[in-house]
């Protein structure tokens, strides 16, 4: 049936085709048979086609003796804001079934339906659209993407699917399903279920953002759940050695073996700049000698896979002339790696034994490279990034502005001797 034109008239749409006329009305209701306490009932809107009626769920409720011919009535507040829902949802549904008529499209209410909740055969869901997204971005892995940002939106997705297992029950969702509330509940699942801090909670919602961006570009999905949403990444400040620190650490006598390897490693990543994963896996394949004749190390980080050519500084030389000869738990390895976890248990010992009262953990040892060993020795930013292996210099200016609020900080220390000098000075004069 083609539908050649239609026109509004108050409540109802009358759709036109050759000799046959579609009535189409949208009204509300409440459900008096299920009044609560508070004298309030559901409201529900009843979409009818040629006689055939569906109801839809509002998610409202109102009290009913301030209800009066499918409206709310007075002019409170709650009733203003019920009446404005309540428009909002009688013009998504104008709007569905003006688009079915614009494509010639057989009305239905349950169609209409169906379209208003999200629920159509075209529709998409959640996880539909994330296992697209994730395989594409799959498919770009080692030319655009690194397999640590595959795995990344592989738990983004996990944590959904248990964020809306436990809170709603569901094993899937509409995209048009998808609201404000769903994203701040997530954003709360995030930081009590998994004790995320909120800068991780909101790289994971980042993720999902732009899963959800990608379904409104593919034009699967209208409204924006997260328009209202604030994802924003609070300042961290990063904490490094400095070289006195550094200095008392290297030279600080240690009796127990375990803790003196610990301490090695770690300065060698002080003088590296290399991450935990980087080193555990750094074998003699990975040293190169330079067009300076001088050791380097050649290697792609396992986070990223971006290229990564740093020098060996000495004491990075003699660490590894240390270790040369000691067995390691990885064959081939070229140092002593203990697990993550034990490392950063050990380095608050070592923190306590060396006296220096800062949270130790090993992506110190990485930042105590960018900003004391490189930065704060005149190294450009840019070979700083470089050695990192930085695919954004945004990255890297982080540590350069540690930098320079080092300096400002000195130079104020500076500014209050000299200033304390000077009224001296005049004091003495009296």
């Amino acid at each position: 049936m083609k539908l050649n034109y239609y026109y509004f008239c108050g409540k109802s749409v009358t759709c036109i085709a050759m000799n046959e006329k579609n009535s189409f009305s949208v009204s509300f209701y409440q459900r008096t048979d299920k009044v609560d306490k508070n004298n309030t009932a559901p409201v529900f809107m009843r979409v009818t086609v040629d006689g055939e009626r569906a109801e839809i769920a509002t998610n409202r409720r109102f009290d009913i003796l301030r209800w009066s011919l499918g409206h709310p009535a007075g002019t409170k507040t709650d009733a203003k804001e019920l009446q404005k829902d309540l428009d909002s949802m009688k013009t998504k549904v104008n709007k569905i079934c003006r688009d079915m008529v614009d494509r010639n499209e057989t009305l239905s209410a349950v169609k209409i339906k169906d379209r208003f909740l999200g629920r159509d055969s075209n529709a998409k869901t959640v996880f539909q659209t994330f296992i697209f997204h994730n395989n594409k971005l799959k498919e770009l892995v080692g030319t655009e993407y690194s397999p640590a940002t595959a795995k990344r939106y592989d738990t983004t997705l996990s944590h959904v699917k248990e964020f809306m297992q436990g809170q709603y029950h569901r094993q899937d969702m509409f995209l048009a399903e998808l609201k404000y509330d769903f994203i701040s509940g997530f954003e709360h699942f995030l930081k009590t279920s998994h004790h995320c801090n909120h800068n991780t909670a909101m790289k994971y919602i980042k993720n999902f953002r732009k899963v959800i961006n990608m379904a409104i570009k593919y034009e699967w999905l209208d409204k924006d759940p997260f328009a209202k949403f604030e994802c924003k990444i609070k300042p961290v400040e990063r904490f490094f050695l400095s070289m006195e620190e550094l200095t008392l650490m290297e030279n600080k006598v240690l009796s127990v073996p375990r803790m003196d390897m610990v301490r090695d490693v770690f300065v060698f990543c002080c003088y590296t700049g290399l991450a935990y994963i980087d080193v555990q896996k750094l074998t003699a394949a990975h040293i190169v000698t330079g067009i300076d004749e001088h050791k380097w190390i050649n290697l792609n980080r396992t986070k990223t896979e971006t290229k990564s050519m740093v020098p060996l500084m000495p004491k990075a030389l003699e660490i590894l002339e240390k270790y040369s000869d000691v067995p390691k738990s990885i064959p081939g390895a070229l140092l002593p790696v203990a697990s993550n976890q034990k490392m950063n248990a050990y380095l608050k010992e070592l923190a306590d034994l060396c006296e220096i009262n800062k949270n130790l953990t090993f992506h110190i040892a990485r930042h105590t490279f960018a900003t004391t060993v490189a930065l704060t020795n005149g190294v450009s930013i840019e070979s700083v990034s470089s050695m990192l292996g930085h695919k954004n210099m945004r990255t890297t200016q982080i540590y350069s502005k540690v930098v320079e609020k080092k300096l400002s900080n000195d130079m104020n220390a500076l500014r209050n001797i000299l200033v304390d000098a000077e009224n001296k000075r005049i004091k003495s004069k009296k």
